[in-house]
């Protein structure tokens, strides 16, 4: 007579391990993945000037119930993301030593670049989003502040803009390799083949996110354009304002940097 193991519950320690890390997979993507698409895409309406990225703003600030949006559908996924892939990352045992495949370098890439990621992202929600919510800082001066920020230099070296290249090719790389992952653990790239070209697929996808978001960071910093994203770098802007022209209409010189390595920027009329 023949028997049957009974499937374990979810209370069963390596059942509810799988179904985490399938958690910690999808989340990666949906909806972590999609809003940092969203967000470079966003962000990169600042390529027309002042007037286009702060009308991108002002749709986003018009959500109803922003803040509780914001929190459930990004944050909340977002920290669950990172924290348990900090887990992930502190319990791997990398064996390129032993083993110098190109999925063991991937592997031991996609952690380093996670931390990385974590570290950046965790800081430019200091820098941006915390500000905004407690009020030192209004959705009309995000254009502004981001000039300001970037363009600042310390003995000449842009630490600023130097961290958020950093920073979107840490995340860019993180999500294409995270994508090629999360095809092959869910089963949709069983075969060598479809592997290979989805490495591809993502490969050519991550490079397009991080030239994407690269080229917003340059622009903030220098004012300079690169033509195939956003308006071509040698065509007029009517009634928007570049970094630059913000810059000097605000009397805050390029590099703004002041003793302790802060810096002020005048709220604008109405800005709390």
């Amino acid at each position: 007579m023949s028997s049957t193991a009974a499937e374990p519950s979810f209370a069963d320690r390596s059942r509810r391990r799988f179904l985490l890390r399938k958690l910690h997979s999808l989340s990666g993507v949906v909806p972590v993945g999609l809003f940092m698409l969203f967000h470079l895409f966003t962000n990169a309406k600042a390529l027309g000037g002042e007037a286009p990225f702060e009308k991108a703003v002002e749709e986003i600030q018009g959500i109803p119930y922003l803040p509780i949006v914001e929190v459930v559908t990004v944050l909340g996924p977002l920290l669950f993301h990172a924290l348990y892939g900090v887990k992930i990352a502190l319990e791997g045992r990398p064996n390129v030593g032993a083993y110098p495949l190109n999925r063991n370098w991937m592997y031991v890439a996609q952690r380093v670049t996670g931390m990385l990621a974590f570290a950046f992202i965790g800081w430019h929600l200091w820098e941006i989003w915390l500000k905004k919510v407690t009020g030192h800082l209004a959705p009309e001066q995000f254009y502004g502040a981001l000039c300001r920020d970037m363009s600042s230099a310390v003995g000449g070296v842009p630490l600023v803009a130097l961290a958020y290249v950093f920073g979107i090719a840490a995340c860019s790389f993180h999500l294409a390799n995270g994508l090629w992952g999360f095809c092959f653990s869910w089963g949709i790239t069983p075969t060598r083949r479809s592997q290979r070209l989805s490495a591809t697929v993502f490969g050519i996808l991550g490079l397009a996110v991080f030239l994407l978001g690269a080229n917003t960071a340059i622009y903030f910093a220098t004012g300079a354009r690169i033509a195939i994203f956003g308006t071509p770098a040698d065509a007029p802007i009517a009634r928007a304002r570049t970094c630059p022209e913000v810059l000097d209409a605000s009397g805050i010189p390029a590099s703004p940097m002041t003793e302790g390595g802060s810096s002020k920027m005048p709220a604008r009329d109405g800005a709390k």
